[in-house]
């Protein structure tokens, strides 16, 4: 994939971070929205948990999500996988960050589960497809280091 000039000096800044946990992609039934808002007050980093009007979905850690299921009746999950972040503030207003990730992944067949947050992006791939993609991004980054 040739990236735009505006785009090789993003990647060349980007530092890869692999999380050491394995996660958990989570779906919850909105009836159990509440029983939701009670079990997930007090997560610690890193968790994700989006409320919209079909359910509730959190990216969890193994070791929480299991020990937060039984509370649970109406639920899917998916896993495991791991959690890869992308270590380098972006700006908002950058276009097609997430389109070149996605687009080198998908070349190596790694589907993705993508999630931001105000400063940084993150993806969840498949745990037994984490090296490949770590591989393919790593080769990315430095080719734009080395352009």
């Amino acid at each position: 994939m040739e990236l735009s000039p505006e785009m090789r000096p993003v990647f060349a800044s980007t530092v890869l971070k692999t999380h050491p946990k394995d996660y958990m992609v989570v779906s919850i039934d909105r009836a159990e929205e509440e029983d939701a808002r009670i079990a997930f007050k007090d997560l610690k980093p890193w968790s994700s948990v989006t409320f919209d009007h079909m359910e509730v979905s959190a990216v969890l850690s193994v070791p929480v999500w299991e020990g937060l299921r039984e509370r649970f009746t109406a639920y899917k999950e998916e896993g495991p996988y791991t959690l890869i972040t992308f270590d380098i503030v972006l700006d908002l207003s950058l276009v097609g960050y997430l389109s070149v990730v996605s687009s080198v992944l998908a070349d190596e067949g790694v589907s993705i589960y993508a999630l931001s947050t105000y400063m940084r992006d993150h993806i969840l791939v498949r745990k037994e497809d984490a090296g490949r993609a770590v591989a393919a991004l790593e080769r990315l980054i430095d080719r734009c280091r080395d352009y």
